[in-house]
């Protein structure tokens, strides 16, 4: 192909290719965006961040199209549009990564990349062009790893998270919106996105840029612009500001607070788990040990046998060869239901597909647990629940609500609520903070260390090294299904890299 699949002319940095003013939108009686006015220039990518609620995916909803706004204006290239359909939006040079994925997985990448657009030879489809400019599009984004013909089934999440930005690339687009496009990506694939953002700059791509990842914040965005209740609280170059300016603005509090010490009096004490030289198809010679009052952090790339770590110890995905002692006595989880009645909670990475029923009212999903496992405690947890939910400080209008219209920290609170139910002994946390918020972030991190302190042990999988090194007493770190080494949380974030990667070389010993 001799043109360009993402072609976009460079334009000159000063060019205002996105102007927002005054932009409002209630739902219900309730605002949710308040005058709010931000530019994004051409090759800028434009941070926007603040608390869930704060109003960041209602107002890239008004832009995209998808809902319509109260006042205000938007303004393209100097041209006030009015999108009524993100269809319009797409045609305007407008394209929007949004975090629910929007994939067909029957159909194959280069399906669902030229969805209701391809490329066609007379009537029918031409199904070679369409693979080829789907192999150069790949191709010029740096993308190796997904072949245009694959089922989009077929794809890990991080893949699909880049076919999704590839398919908003392919659009041409003068200005392209991310919600949390790494919310599903870890190591690697965190480095190709960089690479995309970059390339897109090149071409004078505008990027409106929405994360909770502070360092990704900073490491792309040349402008942050900071939302809270709705309105724009700041906004400046991102070089004119740090973590803890930022955090502040976002939340009102210091980042002194961000990862909350020990609370007094917690004490690590005798083994509560025992793991020996334990295996199954994705795992090989695990061997650990966690302890009451302990948490222990799980670090390594994804793909390195973190998530199959939790689920074989739950019994989802069991270990078949070794030995587990829980509390000094043979443990053998063979099934979900076997753990949960050992009295360890499993919080799964996926909360929406695993871990809620998202059609279903607040206090059923707090109860799923309880009245499955232990029905017969059923009628107590329903008394102790809005007591719970307080605790967590879940916000919602009450608990008849259906969780999926609550935001994304407050559905990880209540799938925490729904595991406390059973009173564990052990808590398994598989991602406890993505996609969610600062502040309800510090309130996971808040939960934890009062679990700890009240004698309970915490194994948690994360790939934020910060939150690994922050929150844990300890640090084990994974590489191709076996543990690769234990760190303190004293240690770098560079030292744990180099033993996900396997860069590290291990010292004989002398």
């Amino acid at each position: 192909m001799d043109k360009d699949v993402f072609s976009p002319a460079p334009l000159d940095s000063a060019s205002v290719v996105l102007s927002v003013a005054g932009l409002s939108k209630s739902f219900f009686g309730i605002q949710v965006l308040k005058d709010v006015s931000l530019q994004l220039h051409a090759g800028e990518v434009h941070g926007l961040v603040g608390e869930n609620g704060a109003g960041k995916s209602t107002l890239m909803k008004l832009l995209a199209g998808v809902h319509h706004r109260d006042s205000g204006t938007i303004d393209l290239a100097g041209t006030a549009v009015n999108f009524s359909h993100p269809t319009q939006a797409h045609e305007a040079g407008l394209s929007t990564v949004f975090q629910e994925f929007n994939l067909l997985p029957d159909r194959t990448v280069a399906e669902n990349i030229y969805l209701g657009r391809e490329p066609r030879r007379g009537v029918l489809v031409n199904k070679a062009a369409m693979l080829e400019r789907t192999a150069e599009l790949l191709n010029q984004l740096g993308i190796s790893s997904i072949q245009p013909s694959t089922p989009v089934s077929n794809l890990s999440v991080a893949q699909q998270q880049i076919v999704e930005i590839a398919k908003a690339v392919s659009y041409d687009a003068r200005i392209i919106s991310m919600d949390e496009p790494t919310a599903a990506l870890a190591g690697p694939e965190v480095d190709l996105l960089y690479g995309i953002i970059r390339r897109l700059k090149e071409r004078g791509v505008a990027i409106l840029y929405v994360s909770h990842r502070l360092k990704e914040i900073f490491d792309l965005c040349d402008t942050i612009t900071v939302l809270k209740d709705g309105e724009v609280v700041g906004s400046q170059p991102a070089s004119s500001m740090d973590d803890a300016s930022l955090v502040r603005l976002m939340v009102g509090r210091p980042i002194s607070a961000y990862f909350p010490k020990a609370d007094p009096g917690t004490t690590i004490g005798e083994p509560l788990l025992e793991v020996t030289n334990a295996g199954n198809d994705q795992l090989d010679s695990i061997s650990l040990t966690l302890r009451t009052g302990e948490i222990v952090g799980i670090a390594g790339l994804q793909g390195s046998g973190r998530t199959e770590l939790v689920e074989a110890i739950f019994g989802a995905a069991p270990f078949t060869r070794g030995t587990m002692r829980l509390a000094g006595q043979p443990y053998t989880a063979r099934t979900t239901r076997a753990a949960i009645r050992s009295r360890i909670a499993l919080i799964t990475e996926d909360r929406k597909s695993q871990g809620l029923s998202l059609n279903q009212s607040i206090l059923d999903n707090a109860l799923s647990v309880i009245r499955s496992v232990f029905p017969n405690r059923t009628a107590q947890a329903r008394r102790d629940t809005p007591g719970v939910l307080s605790s967590l400080e879940v916000i919602a209008r009450d608990l008849d609500q259906e969780v999926q219209y609550l935001s994304g920290g407050n559905q990880q609170k209540v799938v925490l609520a729904k595991w406390l139910a059973i009173a564990p002994r052990m808590v398994l946390l598989d991602e406890p903070t993505r996609g969610i918020d600062v502040g309800a972030k510090v309130a996971v991190y808040n939960l934890m260390r009062a679990l700890a302190a009240d004698g309970k042990a915490i194994l948690m999988v994360s790939s934020e090294l910060p939150e690994v090194l922050g929150m844990s007493d300890r640090v084990l770190v994974m590489r191709d299904g076996l543990i690769a080494g234990e760190l303190s949380p004293m240690s770098t974030e560079e030292e744990v890299l180099q033993l996900a990667t396997g860069a590290r070389t291990e010292e004989a010993p002398s």
